[in-house]
């Protein structure tokens, strides 16, 4: 907000107020036309069905249409039976009309036309019920009265949107987060990578997955107190052997780009062969990574840390040298390596009770001969 207002020429405390007044989200843009709409051209069409006796399937059928939206358009759109014509009369011009201005906005805001509904709803806000249990509510108390409906959407805009506020600003402390601002949402198919031309783990090879063939390592960052320290951890997948990062300033791109290349030049050229991280900035400099060291580099899904199944249980175990909370920047580099000397020593069950070290270098004994 602080470098739009900059732009604009304007106070910050100005643009603050402009967000809080649009409920913290910025407005959607206009969705371009999808042609899901029916146009007059098919109300003519849906007319001359009907006169002709036809079905609302046949109808839906010729014009391309779902039979639903014809049955709903006729119901919506027909006048009222009269004296001497019991049958509804359809003509698609004056449906054509009151579409439209059903679909005028803005329109009144629903808590603000009906004021019983208003009642009832802030009440139970005050009582610290949430908009969805309040919209479960109506439909039980009020099951004859459609005008007593709201979604649980409406709620959250009369209380967000002060444009579209029918309910007190205030309420928004009754809720169970207390935001006064709401919160943008995306949703999982619109999130947007911030990491530019990762390679996604579904293109990652087969062979990793069975953890046959060695050299295809898991890594992560452990962070330290209010994540202003950090230590970089690889495990190799197949022996659960683990080498630890050390980043005693920053953890950015560049840091962990220095660190993970002087870490590689430690490994056999038999153990360079990929590497699996999740979607952290620190590897935004991927690409130079991989043009230095020919180790590829793979990215997890979102919120997916089984993926990196090796590496989270070695994190886990981690922990017992580097608590959660502490500052890990104290710990030198000699320090790290003897912690994952030690890590590396113990017997692992999922090894058959052997150590990392001993099965590497059993690998490395094997691949050699």
């Amino acid at each position: 907000m602080s470098e739009a207002a900059a732009q604009i020429g304007s106070d910050y405390s100005v643009v603050r107020d402009w967000v809080r007044e649009a409920g913290g989200v910025p407005p959607r843009s206009r969705p371009i036309p999808s042609g899901r709409f029916l146009t007059l051209a098919e109300r003519e069409s849906i007319a001359v069905g009907k006169a002709a006796g036809k079905t609302n399937v046949v109808i839906a059928w010729e014009i391309g249409k779902h039979p639903s939206t014809v049955g709903r358009e006729l119901r919506r759109n027909s006048n009222p039976p009269r004296a001497g014509h019991p049958a509804r009369d359809y003509r698609p011009s004056i449906a054509n009309k009151r579409a439209a201005h059903r679909a005028r906005r803005p329109k009144p805001a629903k808590l603000a036309v009906q004021l019983e509904l208003r009642e009832y709803v802030q009440t139970r806000l005050t009582s610290k019920w949430s908009p969805e249990q309040i919209s479960l509510d109506l439909a039980i108390a009020f099951p004859d009265r459609l005008e007593m409906r709201v979604s649980h959407e409406t709620i959250y805009q009369s209380l967000y949107v002060q444009s579209r506020g029918a309910l007190r600003r205030d309420l928004t402390a009754c809720l169970r987060t207390g935001r006064a601002v709401r919160r943008p949402k995306r949703r999982s198919d619109q999130r947007r990578s911030r990491i530019p031309g990762m390679i996604n783990i579904s293109e990652r090879p087969a062979e990793v997955a069975d953890r046959a063939v060695p050299g295809h390592w898991e890594g992560d960052l452990i962070v330290g107190k209010d994540s202003g320290s950090a230590i970089g951890t690889l495990v190799e997948r197949t022996t659960r052997f683990c080498m630890l990062l050390h980043l005693p300033g920053r953890h950015g791109a560049q840091q962990v780009q220095e660190a993970m290349l002087t870490a590689i030049t430690l490994m056999p050229e038999q153990l360079r062969r990929s590497l699996t991280w999740d979607q952290g900035t620190e590897m935004t400099n991927h690409a130079q990574i991989t043009i230095a060291s020919g180790l590829d580099i793979y990215f997890c899904d979102p919120h997916s840390p089984w993926q990196r199944g090796s590496n989270e249980n070695t994190n886990g175990l981690l922990r017992q040298y580097f608590p959660k909370g502490t500052d890990l920047a104290v710990h030198t580099p000699e320090h790290l390596l003897n912690v994952a000397a030690e890590l590396n020593d113990r017997p692992r069950k999922t090894l058959g009770s052997i150590s990392p070290r001993t099965a590497l270098n059993r690998l490395l004994i094997a691949t050699a001969a």
